[in-house]
């Protein structure tokens, strides 16, 4: 992930239904999405983090936590 201009991280966010995509401060990031959400969406969750970028941090932290690994 990249950083801001303040040094911290900001995460890419989408949105399929109105075909946008931004990225923001990862310390605005839950209130990013539920104030898009809430204004264009009537609080259906349709913006989201990247996906591709959430399951490779699901995956890290998964390793990490040694959920990964074979216990054989």
């Amino acid at each position: 992930m990249a950083n801001d201009d303040e040094g911290g991280p900001r995460v890419p966010i989408v949105c399929d239904q109105c075909e946008t995509t931004a990225r923001v401060p990862l310390s605005e990031l839950a209130e990013t999405l539920a104030g898009h959400n809430d204004r264009l969406h009537d609080g259906r969750q349709r913006a989201v983090v990247d996906p591709d970028v959430a399951d490779s941090l699901a995956d890290l932290v998964a390793d990490d936590m040694g959920l990964l690994e074979d216990d054989a």
